[in-house]
């Protein structure tokens, strides 16, 4: 909601968060994007130079290759080279032995793991994963033993309550959306032949709809909002509606691509200034006070909440 009397110093909203026993000076992630080749190497170090000048947290991308191939380990190693004293992620499937999963934290000294959830990918694939019997006990293992905080992160699909309901029964309290409207790896695999003949392409909760019933359970979790956070604004949405964190990658890789890495400090420069500017149109002057603000939720998204007894009246706070 505008507030047009903020009274507010625009040079005083403080946006800093602390996680995972660090703080950040802005509440964005750098999400999971790549790693494993030459130009993977590349991008990891311009992102992590990033985080670092920023004050951001970044998460490598899968580091299945590089625990079979050794000589791939540098393209992810970079990222704690870079930024040593950053807030960085690991990053392995769900699905991967627990000696594995602790294999990707040393390999970076990451500070949590993200095991990444991608079914329908995997269907979609033609080589890819049939069988997810005993996923959820994988899970429980590689959090109990993990030097860490795990968490669980979707790739574009969303999660749901009852999802989040049993990774938190297996040991699991940090959540990352990755909902419907970024990167949709079923399309992608459709154009590579894939199995779905497009007709699934759709598949999945938004990310505004996955983020609110994870909150809605009022369980005692911290929740990142990612899967097509693009602007400020939608930043600022997620966060009133009480993610910790806001995850992205999609904007970034395609500034490093069309623009080179020298465009991706002015890029979130840029956006961390229109971040500040919702805040104080909102008369908010940090991430506990946007929390507060009442939020209209409308549309799809309010129609679906309703399908499922979600009660909007948890964001209106009038």
């Amino acid at each position: 909601m505008h507030q047009a009397i903020p009274e507010l110093d625009f040079g005083k909203i403080d946006l800093s968060q602390n996680i995972l026993g660090k703080s950040l000076q802005y509440p964005l992630l750098l999400n999971a994007i790549t790693g494993g080749t030459e130009i993977s190497t590349d991008i990891n170090r311009a992102l992590a130079l990033l985080a670092r000048d920023f004050g951001l947290a970044m998460a490598v991308g899968s580091q299945a290759i590089a625990l079979t191939d050794r000589e791939r380990r540098p393209s992810f190693a970079v990222v704690r080279k870079v930024n040593p004293q950053g807030v960085i992620l690991a990053n392995i499937s769900a699905l991967a032995k627990p000696e594995a999963a602790i294999e990707a934290v040393d390999m970076i000294e990451a500070d949590a793991l993200q095991l990444h959830l991608n079914v329908p990918q995997e269907l979609a694939m033609r080589e890819g994963e049939r069988d997810f019997a005993g996923m959820l006990d994988n899970i429980s293992r590689i959090a109990a033993l993990s030097p860490v905080p795990v968490i669980a992160k979707e790739v574009g699909f969303g999660l749901s309550k009852e999802s989040v309901q049993l990774l938190f029964s297996a040991g699991v309290s940090l959540f990352d959306t990755g909902g419907q409207g970024g990167t949709n790896f079923i399309v992608i695999e459709d154009l590579r032949q894939g199995c779905f003949g497009n007709e699934l392409d759709y598949w999945g909760l938004p990310t505004a709809v996955s983020l609110a019933e994870i909150i809605s359970l009022g369980l005692p979790v911290k929740v990142i909002a990612s899967g097509g956070i693009r602007t400020a604004v939608d930043a600022a949405k997620a966060l009133c509606m009480g993610a910790e964190l806001v995850g992205m990658a999609g904007p970034l890789v395609k500034h490093y691509v069309h623009q080179g890495p020298e465009s991706l400090f002015k890029f979130i420069e840029q956006w961390i200034y229109r971040l500040k500017a919702v805040f104080l149109m909102t008369s908010s002057p940090n991430i506990a006070a946007i929390r507060e603000k009442p939020l209209i939720i409308l549309g799809h998204t309010r129609a679906w909440l309703e399908a499922r007894h979600i009660d909007c009246r948890l964001w209106s706070r009038q």
